[in-house]
């Protein structure tokens, strides 16, 4: 793309394919990364990684050269089958996928490999949180791998144009790069399972484009897009969570939080994994009053993305299972087995072994953890109960 267009946005978006040979060079002369790839590509030479990587002309070059074999292997070994459900959508078409947020790293990944065995001829360019790159090398990978950064953690005055420029770059992809987008429905996961579409999100998008709020939403092509991991690894880590911030008021994260988090949602065990794209929202927008202020117009639209996450979203035995559990009755128990029940409270127990707390609350931890598993549940349920 003109280098002038994209000016505005070097500080935030992915390289492009004449920065790359660079780029390559500062990773592999850099040891931590080095170690990193030795580690993951075990068996493969260091020589014979950095001449395929210098081979590679485009970011998508090195997405199908690493990321594509490398999803594609840990999916054989940490899951139990992944798929997506793209009926609803054009694969010829570009689209902003907004979707609910398990998996730090796995979300998009998924998506991408998803996409492309789907019949799409792109990926997507990622949102990915600056509080996730305090390292740069691992900035300068993201960036390779389609990934634009969301600059957190800023002075009011500095958000506000940090994030009108966040909303210009996305609306810049869509229209003039002809990409897909990737972004969450919130900042930070979910972690109680609870999928909330933030109105900030909606407001950010309509800061950038032209026209009314309406016009700048429709011209993102938004498609909800529902995540279901039968399984969720960072289950444990979440419940830890919750326990410390009840205990602790004023406990915050530490430097090497996300990166645990990051490192057990890649390797463990996941069970299957559903994608399930619904409609673009484009031809529900035009139904809306285009009188509508402005703040109930950024309400609708999060509602209406988090209906169709709900409505898509694929129910496993242990949500079921995990509902009944919480609420004391047996309600939903023509959705599991008896053997089904068992695995699922001896993978809860298996999990609770892992929280590791000096003055731990089992019967809090417990219900934290079945509350993750049952949220999904509980918000189909209310949906189909109010249709």
């Amino acid at each position: 793309m003109d280098k002038e267009i994209l000016k505005p946005f070097d500080s935030i978006r992915p390289f492009e394919p004449e920065e790359l040979p660079e780029v390559f060079d500062r990773l592999l002369s850099n040891e931590q990364f080095v170690m990193v790839v030795a580690a993951v590509f075990k068996d493969v030479p260091f020589e014979q990684l950095a001449q395929k990587m210098r081979s590679c002309k485009t970011n998508l070059d090195f997405q199908f050269a690493f990321c594509y074999s490398f999803i594609k292997n840990l999916l054989q070994k940490a899951s139990l089958g992944c798929d997506i459900n793209v009926e609803a959508i054009d694969m010829d078409k570009r689209y902003t996928f907004v979707s609910n947020h398990r998996d730090i790293v796995l979300d998009s990944a998924l998506l991408d490999v998803l996409l492309v065995d789907a019949g799409c001829k792109t990926t997507c360019e990622i949102a990915i949180g600056d509080n996730l790159l305090s390292l740069p090398w691992v900035k300068d990978l993201v960036r390779i791998n389609k990934s634009f950064i969301v600059e957190r953690s800023l002075p009011m005055r500095q958000m506000l144009m940090a994030s009108k420029r966040l909303s210009e770059y996305m609306h810049l992809v869509i229209a003039q790069k002809h990409d897909n987008v990737w972004i969450a429905q919130r900042e930070g996961r979910a972690k109680d399972s609870n999928d909330r579409t933030q109105d900030a999100i909606i407001k950010m998008m309509a800061m950038g484009g032209e026209g009314s709020h309406i016009e700048r939403i429709k011209s993102l092509h938004i498609v909800p897009l529902a995540i279901s991991y039968e399984y969720d690894p960072c289950d444990f880590l979440k419940a830890r969570e919750f326990q410390l911030k009840r205990d602790t008021p004023d406990w915050k994260k530490g430097p090497m939080d996300d990166v645990v988090s990051m490192q057990t949602g890649i390797m463990g065990f996941k069970g299957h994994i559903h994608y399930d794209a619904a409609p673009c929202i484009d031809a529900w927008l035009d139904t809306l009053d285009t009188d509508m202020p402005k703040g109930e117009f950024f309400t609708a639209v999060a509602t209406h993305i988090d209906e169709e996450i709900f409505r898509r979203y694929r129910l496993y035995p242990s949500n079921y299972v995990a509902l009944d559990e919480l609420e004391g009755t047996t309600a939903h128990a023509a959705h599991y087995t008896a053997e089904k029940k068992a695995q699922f409270d001896a993978y809860i127990a298996q999990q609770m072994g892992k929280i590791d707390l000096p003055n731990k609350d089992e019967a809090y931890l417990r219900e934290r953890l079945l509350t993750m598993y049952a949220n999904p549940a509980r918000n189909q349920e209310r949906l189909t109960a109010n249709s």
